[in-house]
């Protein structure tokens, strides 16, 4: 099948890989000219593992070509928007010009009674609804299927999904074409098992805003603990593995640290929030103490700095990780710049490392001196502070490193690192929330 996928940026990109993987003939869209011009080559302009691989594959093969020229997508039989929706500047709620302009875009090339357009975006809920007779005034029909993509594993995510969703139309006829469409493009997916949820747009909608709240609540939760935890002696790590094995409540997203970031959840709770605002609804009021609860994590790592050194001014720090993750350049939402800023505005001098992110920051920015490894940033450090638990840093050998900082204290902000092997080698521990 001919598909066009609008908007090639994290989403974009690895889906339109994807289709392409799954056998169809595929054209990407953006605006961003050097971006497309990378793709084009069968380059990644950002760090995924996998996606490099894909796009080699089939711009090579000539199934997936990308362009800025929306002619392109008028022989194209399913259109999937995949553009940002940002927090807009002065409100917590979603962006949803890109999206928007997406639809007027594809409006002049739809095929009366046969072009299907697939909304992949992350939307506030009402977002389908609102869209779906503008597209059907122009003879389209409109599906929303949202994405539930993990940053360093969305290839896998997108070719061995957990679930589908597809949120459908109330006319039975236009809900039925979709289907079937939606139904082929998916086809290898479909038959390999992955289960299928059909429902209305609105539900679609939550779905996954509702779930990356939900991780959301469990994160904070702990990192809330955690603070409980070191008022009282108490060892986070050891309480979540104790309420972990508990299934109703489950060990995944209860590792106690320096919060969330990233360009979803934190973008996404707050959207959400929004949402109910306008709807008159209080029911997700607690979000906003799930949100300063991940803010509050990341100045806690602060506070232990001036504990143990005192006044920072001129004080070498060294930072292990810049990406808001590890196996991704991804900072937006960093915590790791977050408390990289904190720190260099009380006086510190910052010095950062991060084996896919470094490079991108010192392109772009002289707030920090960047380090081609954790050795270089740690040498001479009045303290070590890892903040991406890339696996690099967890595997340090505290023995051997021990020669290099200025003071051996090493802050441990993802509680990745054994705190008994660190003592052990002469380095003062800090955990998050651990005695």
């Amino acid at each position: 099948m001919k598909v066009s996928v609008i908007g090639c940026g994290y989403l974009g990109a690895v889906h339109a890989a994807c289709m392409a993987e799954l056998g169809h003939e595929v054209v990407g869209i953006d605006v961003d000219e050097k971006k497309i011009e990378l793709l084009a080559q069968g380059k990644s302009p950002f760090h995924e593992p996998d996606l490099p691989a894909l796009l080699d594959k089939h711009t090579h093969s000539g199934r997936l070509r990308f362009s800025t020229d929306f002619a392109d997508i008028s022989d194209a039989r399913v259109h999937f928007i995949g553009v940002g929706t940002p927090q807009l500047d002065d409100s917590g709620s979603a962006d949803l010009s890109y999206v928007r302009s997406a639809v007027d875009s594809i409006l002049p090339h739809v095929q009366s009674g046969r072009t299907i357009i697939v909304g992949k975006s992350t939307v506030p809920v009402g977002t389908a609804q609102s869209l779906e007779q503008q597209i059907v005034d122009a003879g389209g029909i409109l599906i929303w299927n949202p994405e539930f993509l993990r940053e360093s594993f969305a290839v896998e995510d997108t070719l061995r999904p957990d679930r589908l969703v597809y949120g459908l139309s109330d006319d039975e006829t236009r809900a039925r074409i979709s289907v079937q469409v939606l139904d082929e493009v998916y086809s290898p997916i479909i038959s390999a098992g992955t289960p299928r949820l059909v429902m209305n747009y609105a539900t679609s909608e939550l779905v996954k805003v509702s779930a990356n709240s939900f991780l959301a609540v469990k994160i904070s939760y702990i990192n809330a603990m955690a603070e409980v935890c070191e008022a009282t002696g108490a060892d986070v790590k050891r309480l979540a593995e104790a309420i972990g094995m508990d299934d109703r409540i489950g060990r995944k997203f209860l590792r106690a640290g320096i919060g969330f970031g990233g360009g979803c959840l934190p973008k996404d709770i707050r959207a959400f929030k929004a949402r109910t605002e306008e709807l008159g609804l209080p029911s997700l009021n607690f979000l906003a103490d799930i949100d300063a609860i991940n803010e509050r994590r990341r100045y806690r790592v602060v506070e232990m700095c001036e504990e143990e050194l005192g006044d920072l001014t001129g004080k070498r720090l060294a930072i292990l990780g810049a990406a808001f993750k590890p196996n991704s350049d991804d900072m937006r939402n960093s915590p790791a710049l977050a408390i990289s800023d904190e720190l260099a505005a009380r006086g510190a001098h910052i010095v950062i490392t991060d084996p896919e992110a470094g490079p991108i920051l010192a392109a772009t920015t002289d707030r920090f001196e960047v380090a081609a490894s954790a050795e270089e940033a740690m040498t001479g450090a009045e303290a070590t502070l890892l903040l991406t638990e890339w696996k690099q840093f967890s595997s340090l050998d505290p023995s051997e490193v021990a020669a290099l900082p200025a003071h051996r204290l090493i802050i441990d902000g993802r509680n990745v690192l054994d705190p008994k092997q660190w003592r052990a080698a002469g380095w003062t521990y800090r955990g998050m929330g651990r005695p």
